[in-house]
């Protein structure tokens, strides 16, 4: 499952497992074998059975025998961490709780009123240019600016998060490097937080009656960006595909938006293989012997094209496909996740109305990986408009004139040059867009 092969037809893959039965062994990456289940009926066993499987990945067996390298590219998904995905139990319910709870706050109307101006000025960047690549000029900044906004991050520590996740993210060589730069920023985050709560995810778990620790404030808040940041703009960018689609097979011209959405969740969710869970004990899966204490990964995008579900799929129930889980680890923020994507979207259109492919689309190419399906670019064409979106949408607010309380934080420290002088911090997205709208 690792490979171009891979990520250019999927469901070429999970239609030869099928013949294994509901479930069949592959391998993630190279020296990393797991059991994938690609039948519907049995992904939601396994999602809902918490007696006979754990999402604890301390008992993985390879890993516990060293036979699983300590550089696989699967590692960082897979490890360990005491955060909602890799516990089960008293532990899971009560970290879920303190985060559902305080994802609960981020009422609808508020997601759209953060997006829309983080959109404005995303398409002002590239307006004028009568062309852009929507995956990395706007969906995939559209939730790394989002995700700044709603945990509350002054603009040094915006900028720093922003780069360490784009870091993790995008598969680059210094990926650990960037793991640890967003520790770092949560961490400082968490102790302004402490000290200047605010009207943010982060204060609100501070405040929550869980009482988590500053490492359990990290480790929640490290997910939740994981957990948003991957999906989100793959559901934005496949998304904007269908609807932008030259292919007659297509039919995503004639589309809604939440069609267009609806149809990703069901046909290429952005998340496709994940959930791992590991067996407590010998298991059979349908026919399919699975060893304990090996990795049972849930094919979300096999079991939603799994043949018994033609009725539902048809009719696109959503109460059918798994995109978004189900059981206990279901996500819990599958509205917010709709809404930004939604948003975004209409954003987009109606703001470069003849937006087209720049590219035919079977050129388009796809970033391997066995985890997500995900675009690696996705370059359009418009006709040129004037970047005059930020300044209408200031206008349309019209504040009124405040004089607001100093806050005083300690300024950022300089970065030194290999000269030993001070030099400037160059402004990231986030610091620039804050200066913009004077947030």
């Amino acid at each position: 499952m690792h490979g171009a092969d891979f990520a250019a037809d999927p469901q070429g893959v999970y239609d030869k497992l099928r013949a294994h039965g509901p479930a069949a062994p592959v391998e993630l990456a190279p020296g990393v074998d797991a059991t994938l289940v690609v039948q519907h009926e049995m992904a939601l066993r396994v999602l809902q059975n918490t007696t006979l499987f754990a999402r604890d990945s301390r008992r993985w067996a390879a890993l516990n025998e060293g036979r699983i390298a300590l550089d696989s590219p699967v590692l960082p998904m897979m490890m360990y961490r005491p955060n909602v995905l890799f516990t089960d139990g008293a532990v899971h319910l009560r970290l879920r709780k303190a985060v559902t709870e305080s994802l609960a706050k981020l009422n609808i109307s508020r997601i759209r009123r953060d997006v829309e101006p983080i959109a404005d000025y995303l398409i002002d960047q590239f307006s004028e240019r009568g062309r852009a690549d929507l995956l990395n000029d706007y969906a995939k900044l559209i939730p790394l600016l989002l995700f700044n906004k709603m945990f509350g991050c002054p603009a040094d520590i915006g900028d720093r998060l922003t780069s360490g996740m784009a870091a993790m993210f995008d598969g680059q060589d210094d990926a650990l490097k960037g793991l640890e730069q967003v520790a770092t920023c949560l961490q400082e985050l968490i102790t302004l937080k402490r000290r200047e709560p605010g009207d943010d995810v982060t204060s609100w778990l501070i405040q929550h009656s869980a009482g988590l620790n500053d490492e359990e404030l990290r480790d929640q808040l490290i997910v939740l960006m994981g957990a948003g940041l991957e999906p989100q703009r793959n559901l934005i960018a496949s998304s904007l595909l269908l609807l932008l689609s030259d292919n007659p097979s297509e039919r995503g011209s004639g589309m809604l938006v939440e069609e267009a959405i609806d149809h990703v969740l069901w046909n290429n969710p952005p998340i496709a293989n994940y959930a791992t869970h590991y067996p407590l004990q010998d298991v059979d899966l349908g026919g399919v012997p699975v060893d304990a204490n090996t990795p049972v990964v849930i094919s979300f995008a096999a079991a939603n094209s799994d043949p018994a579900l033609n009725e539902a799929r048809q009719l696109s129930s959503k109460g059918a496909h798994l995109a978004f889980g189900a059981g206990p680890h279901a996500c819990p923020a599958k509205d917010p996740a709709v809404v930004i994507a939604l948003t975004a979207i209409e954003k987009i259109l109606n703001a470069l109305p003849d937006l087209t492919l720049a590219v035919p689309q079977d050129s388009l190419l796809w970033r391997p990986g066995p985890f997500h399906r995900a675009l690696a670019n996705l370059p359009v064409r418009f006709s040129p408009t004037p970047a005059t979106r930020i300044a209408s949408a200031l206008r349309n607010q019209a504040p009124k004139p405040t004089t607001p309380e100093p806050v005083h934080r300690p300024a950022p420290q300089p970065v030194q040059s290999q000269a030993g002088r001070p030099e400037q911090r160059k402004k990231g997205f986030w610091s620039s867009f804050l200066d913009v709208f004077r947030l």
